[in-house]
Formats: structure tokens, C-alpha cells, sequence
């Protein structure tokens, strides 16, 4: 073989080797299932579904329970974080209007013992509360366990 020619096609085999281990790094990320239930009517849980979805990580289906409390209860929400939606993602989950980076750092992340977070009511600014005149409340997302204990998982400022 010319040496000329056995360099260049080491060269090629080293590119085609770099190219497929970059390829195998760059995964396409997880799309998950996500199963909103809401109270019948709920005009936000729509738009705050609309923003998961857009993030292009969530494919959501919305159910109208009759008894969303009692749905909060079976899935383990804690008295007192409770909202307009529940969500269920990969067995975690998500009560109100969480913010898509939170959800998608809870499922990254399934800190162990956790069951769910919740940003309990319906903060001005939360993702589907957006208010025409920008105002923001402060509010914290909250990591529960099944037993109920809870923590902050994520702080937000509010601007009023």
C-alpha cells in the first residue's frame, strides 16, 4: 500500500469512529406520558398543559374527574398543597402549576423517598397564571413523600 493512501484512510476510520461516538452522546431526550386530571371546567389547566407540551418533552392527556379531591388523596398529595390539576408522570407526581424545569429535574434526578411536587394554589406568574399585566406572586415548589414530609424544591420571586 502507498503510505500517502494508508494515512488518509486511518484518518477517514479516526473521523468515522469520532462521529459515531459524538452521534451516541448526543441522545434525542425522553419524551414522557403525562395524565392531567383537573376539575371539570378549569379554563388554566389548559394553558399550563399547552406550556408542558410546547417544551416538546410531554405528550399530555387531560381527564375531567368528577372527584378531584379524593384523586389527590389516592395519589398521595398532601392536605394543604392542593391545586386546580394533578398530574402523573412516570409514577411521580406533579400538583398545580409546577414549572416544566422542575418536572423535568424531579424526573431527572428521583431524589429518593420522593412521590411528588406540588406549587400548592394558583400563583400570579406560575406557568398558566400568567397575568396581561406581568404581575408575579413569590412562591416555592414543594417535594413531598408518601408519609406527607415536605420540603422546598424550587423558589421563585415574585415581582409585587
Amino acid at each position: 500500500m502507498i503510505y500517502g493512501l494508508e494515512g488518509l484512510q486511518r484518518r477517514a476510520v479516526l473521523v468515522w469512529l469520532g462521529s459515531a461516538a459524538l452521534a451516541a452522546c448526543q441522545q434525542t431526550p425522553r419524551i414522557y406520558n403525562m395524565q392531567v386530571s383537573r376539575d371539570v371546567g378549569c379554563p388554566c389547566c389548559h394553558v399550563w398543559t399547552g406550556l408542558m407540551e410546547k417544551t416538546g418533552r410531554f405528550t399530555v392527556a387531560m381527564i375531567d374527574v368528577p372527584d378531584l379531591q379524593a384523586y389527590k388523596q389516592k395519589v398521595g398529595v398532601p392536605a394543604g398543597l392542593g391545586s386546580c390539576h394533578t398530574a402523573v408522570v412516570d409514577g411521580l407526581v406533579v400538583e398545580g402549576h409546577v414549572p416544566a424545569s422542575d418536572i423535568l429535574r424531579l424526573l431527572d434526578q428521583k431524589p429518593r423517598g420522593l412521590i411528588g411536587i406540588a406549587v400548592p394554589g394558583m400563583p400570579r406568574g406560575s406557568p398558566g397564571m400568567e397575568q396581561p399585566n406581568g404581575a408575579a406572586d413569590a412562591y416555592h415548589v414543594i417535594a413531598f413523600d408518601a408519609e406527607g414530609k415536605q420540603s422546598v424544591f424550587g423558589t421563585y420571586t415574585g415581582n409585587t
